[in-house]
């Protein structure tokens, strides 16, 4: 197999590859911060139009955070996260 060829391989290898280990800890966090989000707004039957008039942040901003078109800043998930009775944890990296 050619050494530079990414058929056959799976996306993890690849994905060290390609990104540091700081990018992928970063993209990681921001899918599980989003997916909850997503997953708990659903389980309220609270749609984006209406998280918008809960937490002020405009519903396109909301479609862009979920589908993972935008990196919002942190003031932002937290405005929308706070009406969907959840905040942010940071633990101990080191356990």
């Amino acid at each position: 197999m050619n050494k530079n060829s990414s058929v056959g391989r799976s996306w993890a290898e690849t994905r060290q590859e390609l990104f540091t280990a700081e990018e992928i800890a970063e993209s990681d966090l921001r899918v599980t911060i989003i997916g909850e989000l997503i997953k708990a707004r659903q389980e309220q039957g609270i749609t984006q139009r209406q998280l918008e008039e809960l937490s002020g942040v405009k519903q396109p901003i909301i479609a862009r955070m979920e589908n993972g078109t935008s990196v919002p800043n942190l003031s932002t998930i937290l405005k929308v996260l706070a009406p969907l009775g959840k905040t942010l944890y940071v633990g101990d990296l080191k356990k």
